[in-house]
């Protein structure tokens, strides 16, 4: 059975006919024939009058954390596009004049660790302070809505990859974010959330029947979106987390690795789901750039018992292991911020890096993980659609 998703329903509807419209979205906002949304807005009826991108821009042409030169012009569509990463994070009031409703169609990975999610609190704040209701059109959670992992940032680690105290993998969908950001963290504005049909919390996005898009530049496949919740914790390493490669976050390496003896220590430890495969790489940009890297593949050969999260903090282990003297932490600045370290940030507190430093296995932290994942849990019901 075929996911209809919430962009299709909300321009089936007619709600938007004679309506201003501002649209928050990028190259992956497309339907299940592969029609963007600005198109299926214009050709339902409605007015658009605005275009909001991303991180990585409204075109995802933009590599990594780079902040985008500015503002532009769609030819096409003859309207302005707007930056939401660059001098503003969020829509301004010159940016929202004139607009009846501001809809959001991004879609997201599943890992508290995406700005877009935050691109869209941003939004909402926006919106409430300006007077404009906000539709979010609701998309697949592509890693599936039943999984909950990993440590829940902490006050005083906020950052444009950890606005709001929720784990690393999160198991929501955009809408349910949505509502969560609104109501739970007081945000209040005037939200309208279009829900999909035909979706399971079980699904992976291959079983919707939709085509998959890459949501940004280094998430090219289902695949590394999978691992991604962990192994997007090397950003606040010295490895290679594979950008420069065709598959970023499901290769990782670093030039001091011996790769058949790492990948050879990785799977003896008998996680769950998974297995490592020893390579050897060579980046073609970031880091190590044209340096060999040995390291591993992740292979995921099943993703309902495999643990993307635990399994990451297992491979940084491994890899400080393999290299005392050469592992580092990656210093400032990351994502706006400037004092704090990357691996703080990413994880939520610096427990984690404490954790590792210390030398508790995954497992062990992976456990300590677990009554805060189950407080939010609790909380997270409240805002589910599915």
């Amino acid at each position: 059975m075929s996911v209809s998703l919430g962009s299709g329903r909300l321009f089936d509807s007619g709600a938007l006919v004679g309506r201003r419209v501002g649209l928050v979205c990028n190259p992956a906002s497309i339907d299940g024939d592969l029609r963007h949304v600005a198109d299926r807005l214009t050709a339902g009826g409605a007015q658009l009058a605005a275009l909001f991108g991303p991180q990585h821009g409204f075109r995802s042409d933009v590599q990594e954390n780079m902040i985008e030169s500015g503002h532009g012009r769609d030819e096409v569509r003859r309207v302005p596009v707007y930056s939401l990463y660059s001098e503003t994070r969020e829509p301004t009031a010159e940016m929202l004049k004139g607009l009846d409703v501001l809809v959001i169609d991004l879609q997201d990975v599943g890992t508290r660790i995406y700005t877009y999610i935050y691109t869209m609190a941003n939004c909402l704040r926006a919106a409430k302070r300006h007077g404009v209701k906000v539709v979010v059109c609701d998309r697949p959670n592509p890693i599936g809505g039943i999984a909950v992992e990993g440590p829940i940032l902490l006050r005083g680690f906020e950052s444009f990859v950890g606005l709001y105290p929720i784990p690393m993998r999160h198991g929501m969908t955009m809408g349910e974010l949505a509502r969560l950001f609104n109501e739970h963290f007081a945000i209040d504005a005037d939200l309208e959330v279009i829900t999909m049909t035909g979706w399971r919390r079980e699904m992976y996005y291959d079983e919707t029947g939709l085509l998959w898009v890459l949501p940004s530049p280094n998430l090219p496949t289902l695949d590394s979106a999978i691992v991604y919740p962990g192994t997007v914790l090397f950003e606040g390493t010295n490895v290679s987390e594979g950008r420069g490669t065709t598959r970023p976050f499901e290769l990782v390496g670093a030039p001091w690795t011996a790769a058949e003896h790492f990948a050879g220590e990785m799977n003896r430890l008998g996680l769950e789901g998974v297995r490592f495969r020893p390579t050897v790489f060579e980046p073609t940009f970031h880091k190590h750039a044209n340096t060999s890297c040995g390291g591993c593949q992740i292979h995921v050969i099943d993703r309902r018992a495999f643990r993307a999260v635990e399994t990451g903090v297992a491979l940084v282990s491994a890899f400080r292991a393999s290299g005392p003297d050469q592992f580092a932490w990656r210093p400032p600045p990351y994502e706006y911020e400037h004092t704090k370290l990357p691996i703080d940030i990413l994880a939520g507190s610096s427990e984690l890096r404490e954790q590792i430093e210390q030398g508790l296995p995954a497992r062990d932290i992976a456990a300590s993980w677990e009554p805060a994942v189950a407080g939010f849990e609790k909380i997270r019901s409240r805002f589910l659609l599915y």
